[in-house]
Protein backbone atom coordinates (compact mmCIF):
# COMPACT_ATOMS: atom_id res chain seq x y z
CA UNK A 1 0.00 0.00 0.00
CA UNK A 2 1.21 3.64 -1.02
CA UNK A 3 0.05 6.61 1.49
CA UNK A 4 -1.44 9.42 -0.12
CA UNK A 5 1.56 11.25 1.44
CA UNK A 6 4.25 9.27 -0.77
CA UNK A 7 2.17 10.48 -3.71
CA UNK A 8 1.54 13.72 -3.29
CA UNK A 9 1.12 16.02 -6.23
CA UNK A 10 1.46 12.92 -8.64
CA UNK A 11 -1.55 11.55 -9.04
CA UNK A 12 -4.98 13.35 -10.29
CA UNK A 13 -8.04 12.42 -11.63
CA UNK A 14 -8.10 12.66 -15.06
CA UNK A 15 -11.80 13.75 -15.47
CA UNK A 16 -12.05 16.73 -12.92
CA UNK A 17 -7.86 17.32 -12.92
CA UNK A 18 -8.03 17.44 -8.53
CA UNK A 19 -5.14 15.68 -6.83
CA UNK A 20 -6.13 12.23 -5.41
CA UNK A 21 -5.49 12.82 -1.69
CA UNK A 22 -7.22 9.40 -0.25
CA UNK A 23 -5.91 7.69 2.84
CA UNK A 24 -4.46 4.69 -0.05
CA UNK A 25 -3.69 4.93 -3.49
CA UNK A 26 -3.36 1.59 -4.86
CA UNK A 27 -4.01 0.05 -8.26
CA UNK A 28 -6.13 -3.08 -7.90
CA UNK A 29 -7.26 -5.03 -10.20
CA UNK A 30 -11.04 -5.62 -10.39
CA UNK A 31 -11.63 -9.00 -8.26
CA UNK A 32 -12.72 -11.67 -10.14
CA UNK A 33 -14.48 -10.07 -12.61
CA UNK A 34 -11.27 -8.90 -14.50
CA UNK A 35 -9.58 -12.44 -13.79
CA UNK A 36 -12.48 -13.76 -15.72
CA UNK A 37 -12.22 -11.07 -18.16
CA UNK A 38 -15.79 -9.96 -17.97
CA UNK A 39 -15.20 -6.74 -16.78
CA UNK A 40 -12.03 -4.68 -17.49
CA UNK A 41 -11.52 -1.86 -15.31
CA UNK A 42 -8.95 -0.96 -12.42
CA UNK A 43 -10.01 0.14 -8.99
CA UNK A 44 -7.53 3.18 -7.44
CA UNK A 45 -8.27 5.63 -4.81
CA UNK A 46 -11.53 4.47 -3.55
CA UNK A 47 -12.20 4.82 -7.39
CA UNK A 48 -12.83 2.96 -10.58
CA UNK A 49 -12.13 3.33 -14.19
CA UNK A 50 -13.70 1.12 -16.99
CA UNK A 51 -11.18 0.57 -19.54
CA UNK A 52 -7.52 1.09 -20.34
CA UNK A 53 -5.21 2.96 -18.23
CA UNK A 54 -2.03 4.95 -18.10
CA UNK A 55 -0.44 5.78 -14.89
CA UNK A 56 2.29 8.79 -15.44
CA UNK A 57 3.99 10.90 -12.86
CA UNK A 58 1.84 13.38 -13.77
CA UNK A 59 -1.15 11.21 -13.11
CA UNK A 60 -3.54 8.32 -14.04
CA UNK A 61 -5.76 9.05 -17.35
CA UNK A 62 -7.97 7.24 -19.57
CA UNK A 63 -6.12 5.71 -22.11
CA UNK A 64 -7.45 4.45 -25.82
CA UNK A 65 -5.32 2.67 -27.95
CA UNK A 66 -6.32 2.48 -31.40
CA UNK A 67 -5.76 -1.40 -31.61
CA UNK A 68 -4.76 -2.60 -28.32
CA UNK A 69 -3.53 -5.91 -30.49
CA UNK A 70 -1.03 -3.92 -31.89
CA UNK A 71 0.19 -1.06 -30.31
CA UNK A 72 1.13 2.13 -32.10
CA UNK A 73 3.93 4.87 -31.10
CA UNK A 74 0.93 7.48 -31.37
CA UNK A 75 -0.26 5.38 -27.92
CA UNK A 76 2.17 6.29 -25.96
CA UNK A 77 2.27 10.00 -27.09
CA UNK A 78 1.85 10.88 -23.60
CA UNK A 79 4.38 9.03 -22.08
CA UNK A 80 7.26 9.84 -24.55
CA UNK A 81 6.05 13.74 -23.34
CA UNK A 82 6.82 12.52 -20.04
CA UNK A 83 9.95 10.53 -20.55
CA UNK A 84 12.35 12.78 -18.70
CA UNK A 85 10.64 11.24 -15.74
CA UNK A 86 9.82 7.48 -16.55
CA UNK A 87 12.97 4.96 -16.31
CA UNK A 88 10.32 2.02 -16.54
CA UNK A 89 7.28 1.36 -18.35
CA UNK A 90 4.81 -1.68 -17.34
CA UNK A 91 2.74 -2.26 -20.37
CA UNK A 92 0.09 -4.46 -19.52
CA UNK A 93 -0.75 -6.21 -22.92
CA UNK A 94 -4.61 -7.53 -21.83
CA UNK A 95 -4.58 -11.10 -20.73
CA UNK A 96 -1.76 -12.63 -22.13
CA UNK A 97 2.31 -11.31 -23.02
CA UNK A 98 2.25 -10.19 -26.25
CA UNK A 99 5.66 -8.75 -27.35
CA UNK A 100 5.90 -4.87 -28.39
CA UNK A 101 6.44 -3.89 -32.02
CA UNK A 102 9.69 -2.87 -32.89
CA UNK A 103 9.01 0.78 -33.99
CA UNK A 104 7.27 1.60 -30.05
CA UNK A 105 10.25 -0.73 -29.09
CA UNK A 106 12.89 1.66 -30.33
CA UNK A 107 11.42 5.40 -29.79
CA UNK A 108 10.34 3.86 -25.87
CA UNK A 109 14.59 3.44 -26.09
CA UNK A 110 15.21 5.88 -27.52
CA UNK A 111 14.07 8.01 -24.92
CA UNK A 112 15.71 6.62 -22.09
CA UNK A 113 12.43 4.22 -21.07
CA UNK A 114 13.05 0.56 -20.46
CA UNK A 115 9.58 -1.17 -21.57
CA UNK A 116 8.22 -4.03 -20.22
CA UNK A 117 5.15 -6.02 -21.28
CA UNK A 118 3.43 -8.22 -19.53
CA UNK A 119 -0.54 -9.21 -18.87
CA UNK A 120 -1.90 -6.54 -17.51
CA UNK A 121 -2.71 -8.39 -14.07
CA UNK A 122 1.47 -8.86 -13.65
CA UNK A 123 1.89 -5.08 -14.66
CA UNK A 124 -0.57 -4.14 -11.86
CA UNK A 125 1.04 -5.79 -9.08
CA UNK A 126 4.47 -4.67 -10.58
CA UNK A 127 3.27 -1.40 -10.46
CA UNK A 128 2.20 -1.18 -7.04
CA UNK A 129 5.52 -3.01 -6.09
CA UNK A 130 8.05 -0.43 -8.02
CA UNK A 131 5.89 2.08 -6.78
CA UNK A 132 5.92 1.49 -3.19
CA UNK A 133 10.19 1.35 -3.79
CA UNK A 134 9.73 4.84 -4.84
CA UNK A 135 10.75 4.18 -8.51
CA UNK A 136 10.50 5.92 -11.72
CA UNK A 137 7.53 3.99 -12.95
CA UNK A 138 4.93 4.41 -15.32
CA UNK A 139 1.91 1.64 -17.18
CA UNK A 140 0.23 1.49 -20.00
CA UNK A 141 -2.46 -0.80 -18.89
CA UNK A 142 -5.19 -2.45 -21.47
CA UNK A 143 -8.44 -3.36 -19.84
CA UNK A 144 -8.75 -7.15 -19.99
CA UNK A 145 -12.95 -7.01 -21.63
Amino acid sequence: TVSAADLAGRVVNSRTGESIDAATVRMVERDQAMATGTDGGFRFADMSHRGSLLCLPSGIHGWQPADATALSVADFDKVLAEAGKIEILLVGMGKELRPLPAALRAALKQAGISADPMSTGAAVRTYNVLLAEDRAVAAALVAVD
